[in-house]
């Protein structure tokens, strides 16, 4: 997320493509490609994700014009109030003001991506979609992960399988 740059970014088809991450690498930001080929993807984005994202635009626009000259225009979707990357470690603390809200346990910020896989699973989605949606180098990392049944999923697949039985 933090190294998403707006060329990246296609809202009128309503996609993005991860080319790239961004990294601490030897004590400096560092825009790394991803750690494998099926990291680097195209992924659809769901509406209300198209209409977030051209709010943040059109606020990241506003930010622009207040801050002038001193804007660095590195073409980030997520930026510091001046147009650079955002320090990782900077999100993990602001985070962490946002988890003390959601409750108790505070969720991590990569949470997101866990509960995001696993209502992409309980909707449905073929598995091998997902795997694709979230970069997975192997179906079975994907299904190790986040295939975790629910008590009212089991109960639905072995009625089925009592009513096929029948």
């Amino acid at each position: 997320m933090l190294g998403l740059r707006w060329s990246n970014v296609d809202l009128e088809q309503e996609f993005l493509t991860v080319t790239h991450t961004l990294q601490r690498v030897n004590g400096e930001l560092r825009f790394q490609p991803p750690k494998t080929r099926h990291s680097r993807r195209t992924v659809p984005l769901p509406s209300p994700c198209v209409e977030a994202l051209r709010a943040h635009r059109a606020a990241q626009g506003k930010q622009r014009l207040a801050t002038g000259a001193d804007w660095v225009d590195e073409d980030m979707v997520f930026s510091t109030t001046v147009g650079t990357p955002i320090e990782p470690d900077n999100l993990s603390r602001s985070w962490y003001t946002v988890r003390k809200v959601l409750g108790d346990p505070p969720p991590r910020f990569h949470d997101m991506r866990h509960t995001c896989v696993s209502l992409l699973l309980a909707e449905g989605a073929p598995p091998h979609v997902v795997q694709q949606i979230v970069g997975h180098s192997a179906f079975d990392v994907t299904m190790t992960i986040y295939a975790h049944a629910s008590l009212d999923e089991k109960r639905t697949a072995l009625r089925r399988l009592g009513d096929r039985l029948a």
